[in-house]
């Protein structure tokens, strides 16, 4: 069987139809190089810049007490797309599914957060989960999403790498980050290309069932998004046109 092909006894979804093939490994490797991964970072980044500005600034996160994690990710995929240029070779989608890695039905897909999906093949996308933390040692279920989805493979199959934001409601990003690293057993390490950011990296190998899927290391992006008011960004200047909004309200 080719790679990315299926086997007749498994019933086909559209993008498995209509891009039958996945790369290989190395057009993969290819497909997420540090360059493209610093690009589709730093819109999320000023995403998140966005965000505080625009909405974070303006409301009491605490009075939001209904479909809180859904409602913030929604909004935070919105202004990272006002930060593409639309010339990239992929797009940003809040809720895409996963179809690579379903079980039978009635079983649902897996579905991400936010991902980044290639504009030639819509089965290439570039997960990002998200989760609230309530507390800085709140951890949990964060660790649980990077153990049981992205190192078994069930998330980012055809990428080697991955990225998990927290919500931090109340406390440090450094104590946060203490907590998930305690939790992992595993080193964090500072991202070279974002160092005004709360942007740490942690490296891991999976052993993939599947041969189409991407097997050997993986990195995982961690970062942590501070959910205050007034919340200092990056040196990411305001623009005038920012200001004067916030002068207004």
């Amino acid at each position: 069987m080719r790679r990315g092909q299926h086997s007749e006894d498994r019933p086909r979804t559209l993008p498995e139809l209509r891009w039958p093939r996945i790369p290989e490994y190395s057009e993969l490797a290819r497909t997420w190089s540090e360059d493209a991964l610093n690009q589709m970072l730093t819109a999320v980044w000023r995403g998140y810049d966005t965000f505080c500005i625009e909405i974070l600034d303006r409301i009491d996160i605490d009075e939001v007490n209904e479909e809180r994690e859904r409602a913030v990710t929604s909004e935070l995929e919105l202004c990272i797309r006002r930060h593409l240029s639309g010339n990239e070779p992929y797009t940003i989608q809040h809720g895409p599914y996963e179809y690579a890695t379903r079980q039978p039905a009635p079983a649902q897909s897996p579905q991400y957060d936010i991902a980044f999906v290639f504009h030639q093949n819509h089965r290439l996308m570039w997960p990002l989960e998200a989760k609230f933390l309530h507390s800085e040692g709140a951890v949990a279920e964060y660790v649980q999403d990077i153990q049981e989805q992205f190192l078994t493979g069930r998330y980012a199959p055809y990428a080697n790498s991955g990225a998990m934001l927290g919500y931090l409601l109340r406390g440090s990003p450094a104590i946060a980050f203490s907590r998930i690293e305690q939790a992992l057993c595993c080193q964090l390490m500072p991202h070279p290309a974002f160092g005004t950011r709360q942007h740490r990296t942690s490296d891991h190998y999976r052993n993939l069932a599947r041969a189409d899927f991407m097997s050997g290391p993986f990195c995982c992006h961690h970062l942590i998004m501070e959910m205050r008011r007034n919340t200092q960004t990056s040196n990411t200047p305001r623009t005038s046109s920012q200001k004067r909004r916030r002068a207004k309200t």
